[in-house]
């Protein structure tokens, strides 16, 4: 949302007065009411721009959330000591296969 001017506000009140049959004179009503608006822009603008703020803090705490919960609940792997072939990336060596028949101890 754009920030608002400080006599925008006003300015749109004044228009509505004054299609209302209403005309705002210099005096101390329309200083009183053009103070009013001011005040109620600079509350407009400064709330908007907390709320902006609030979002992206929220959103990023919505982040680390979502990434706790995913690592919290991630299915769980058999992990390896380092040294394993399996984990280099190459693959298992064939075991011996042990003698049969007659060569075989007992």
């Amino acid at each position: 949302m754009k920030p608002i001017e400080k006599d925008e506000l006003y300015e749109h009140v004044s228009q509505f007065l004054k299609a209302k049959g209403i005309e705002m004179k210099d005096g101390s009503y329309p200083r009183g009411i053009q103070k009013g608006c001011s005040i109620l822009v600079d509350a407009i603008n400064l709330s908007q721009k907390g709320i902006t703020k609030a979002k992206v803090q929220i959103d990023k705490n919505l982040d680390r959330m979502r990434q706790v919960i995913h690592e919290k609940t991630a299915p769980k792997t058999a992990s390896k000591p380092s040294g394993s072939p399996k984990s280099k990336g190459q693959s298992p060596k064939p075991k011996a296969q042990s003698p049969k028949g007659k060569a075989a101890k007992r």
